[in-house]
């Protein structure tokens, strides 16, 4: 399909709807074609691919919004569901937030979305590249006996969306990732890890031996690991392990949350709460990146928003109904049924992770966290860990079984040094940082 064809058909749809009673409609037609490879030893237990398209819509009526998605096009169908919406809208209440944004539009240059060497990718190399992995995580180290597999992704997708106040926009692009999970055992002691990497384009992620490599030394690393005295430390966060921590402050700074009283930072825009290392921006317009997208879930242009500027916080992200319902404007950070991150990030530093480690005395680098214990309403952060114990600037020995808590203002005001690390492999990423001090729970 084609994008003039995708726009084509959400053009019709909107017109259905327009015709069956609504007074406004927006219909997104998506299609995506996918590729993963699985293999586990010297064979493959997964192949599978893929080509599927869904039409979703937003109808109001006379006040009251419903939604619908099908993957039936035909033209009966659609109008059937389309009725059958319109028909069910009496039973729900009315909402003078909920209708289309007041000012659509897409950014105006190019993101490079789409990656022609993946699409034209033979699916020999795709087979080959998850077959490479698993031998190479296999062969790096004799404890590695097993594995959970190997994996290559990679993903064509196609979005059109059209409403009914006159916008009309298409974009393509592309996604594709290596993983590997091996297993490790030494003695009776085994050990599961997890490295993964992901890009628009095939040339952006990590070689093959580079993820094997990686793969396999977080799972035999761990070995010998004990659980850490109990104190309050420095505490380290690697690179991955920041970025989950970006995902749960993202969860307070969505005006979602905030408008339900589910966010510690509702009402706190323009005070100061963290250091002054603490810069983070979304930013849907950053060029080949995998939150990037010249508009929004309801075609709302996407832009750079800064969230926390040097420790101020800036204001919250925002789609268009709850904009309205908080007296704001819409960041642009719909994602057509709730809010969502562009490129959310934490600037990076200028030093290493290994800098970070060399300047600290003593405390902890976590390299891995487990379980969920945030409470966005207080900011109070609690997760298990693994990682090391730092002793002298050095990595003294692996440490599990320990929990790390703190407060998110209290954390993002203690960030002390940032790492210069940071990869854009996802849609909430961040550079390696420290925090001067965190409660750990250990002996």
């Amino acid at each position: 399909m084609t994008q003039r064809e995708a726009l084509e058909i959400a053009q019709d749809a909107v017109k259905r709807a327009l015709q069956a009673g609504a007074t406004d409609a927006e219909a997104t037609l998506s299609q995506a074609r996918r590729f993963h490879v699985e293999a586990r030893e010297t064979t493959l237990s997964k192949l599978e691919q893929s080509t599927g398209r869904a039409l979703a819509m937003r109808i109001f009526a006379r006040g009251r919004r419903v939604t619908l998605a099908t993957s039936d096009l035909e033209r009966d169908a659609l109008d059937r569901v389309i009725r059958e919406a319109i028909d069910q809208a009496r039973y729900v209440a009315e909402d003078a937030f909920s209708s289309l944004p007041d000012a659509c539009g897409a950014y105006n240059g190019d993101l490079a979305l789409f990656d022609e060497a993946l699409a034209r990718r033979d699916d020999a190399l795709k087979i080959e590249d998850a077959l490479a992995m698993e031998r190479l995580v296999r062969a790096a180290d004799a404890r590695v006996v097993n594995s959970s597999g190997s994996h290559y992704n990679d993903a064509e997708t196609l979005t059109a969306l059209v409403n009914s106040a006159g916008f009309s926009g298409a974009y393509a692009g592309t996604r594709a990732s290596r993983a590997c999970v091996p297993v490790a055992q030494d003695g009776d002691v085994k050990r599961t890890a997890h490295y993964g990497t992901s890009a628009r384009t095939v040339a952006a992620l990590d070689a093959n031996d580079v993820v094997a490599a990686i793969a396999a030394r977080r799972a035999v690393e761990m070995f010998g690991a004990r659980k850490p005295p109990t104190g309050r430390l420095p505490v380290i966060f690697e690179r991955d392990v920041a970025a989950s921590v970006l995902d749960d402050l993202f969860s307070a700074v969505s005006a979602a949350n905030a408008a339900v009283g589910n966010s510690w930072l509702a009402d706190r825009v323009g005070e100061r709460i963290g250091s002054e290392l603490v810069t983070i921006v979304d930013d849907g317009t950053m060029p080949g990146m995998l939150g990037s997208s010249p508009y929004d879930g309801e075609g709302v242009a996407t832009r750079r928003t800064p969230v926390f500027t040097r420790g101020r916080f800036e204001t919250l992200l925002y789609d268009t109904y709850y904009a309205r319902k908080l007296g704001a404007a819409t960041t642009g950070n719909s994602t057509g049924s709730g809010i969502g991150s562009n490129n959310f990030y934490l600037h990076a530093g200028t030093q290493s992770l290994e800098n970070l480690i060399a300047a600290t005395p003593r405390g902890v680098l976590v390299l891995d966290t487990i379980g969920f214990a945030t409470e966005h309403a207080t900011g109070t952060y609690s997760r298990g860990a693994r990682g090391f114990m730092i002793e002298n600037g050095e990595l003294s020995h692996p440490i599990d079984e320990f929990t790390i808590a703190g407060n998110f203002a209290d954390m993002l005001g203690a960030i002390d040094a940032v790492a210069n690390d940071l990869r854009f492999d996802g849609a909430v990423v961040s550079p390696s940082f420290r925090v001067g001090e965190m409660t750990i729970s250990g002996n």
